[in-house]
């Protein structure tokens, strides 16, 4: 388990995110489809990783590829596993082993969801609401998945980062 993760969302055009994931050893980049409300997707299951389940999963549409991300809790860490599969119309039945294994990576979870919190404010930030809507068009940012996992984040994890006190 390390403690180097980088992870960033970034509104890249209309209705596509480019998603960055690294650790020290390996790197993965998708541009993601706003066919789905991904970033809230990614919130949610970040977030779940502080409740009963001990598995998350969630997919991003590639159009019309799909990388289906597993998160699997081990204590205080979290196994991380994103699967592609060459057609998401088709992958709905697939189980996570048919995909192909693209990226993987152990995270305690106050690293992972200290990562995704904050590429999830950065963009709030730069974008604000408005803005957020405009360029992804069919899903509005996700403030209130934001909030939550901000609350369980700092709540459950003891995290030496710094967190941004001007957010609600």
């Amino acid at each position: 388990m390390t403690n180097e993760l980088q992870f960033s969302w970034e509104l890249s055009g209309s209705g596509w995110a480019t998603c960055r994931i690294k650790d020290d050893s390996a790197e993965r980049k998708d541009v993601v489809s706003y066919c789905t409300d991904a970033l809230s997707d990614l919130l949610h299951s970040v977030a779940g990783l502080y409740g009963p389940s001990d598995v998350q999963r969630f997919s991003f549409d590639l159009e019309p590829a799909e990388v289906r991300w597993v998160l699997r809790r081990r204590g205080v860490g979290v196994d991380m596993a994103i699967y592609r599969f060459p057609d998401m119309s088709t992958s709905f039945d697939a189980s996570d082993q048919d995909g192909t294994l693209v990226w993987g990576s152990t995270q305690p979870r106050t690293v992972l969801g200290h990562a995704v919190l904050e590429a999830a404010q950065s963009v709030l930030r730069l974008h604000g609401e408005d803005g957020y809507l405009a360029k992804w068009f069919r899903h509005p940012f996700p403030v209130a998945a934001l909030q939550d996992l901000r609350r369980l984040h700092l709540q459950h994890d003891t995290c030496e980062r710094q967190h941004d006190a001007a957010f609600p």
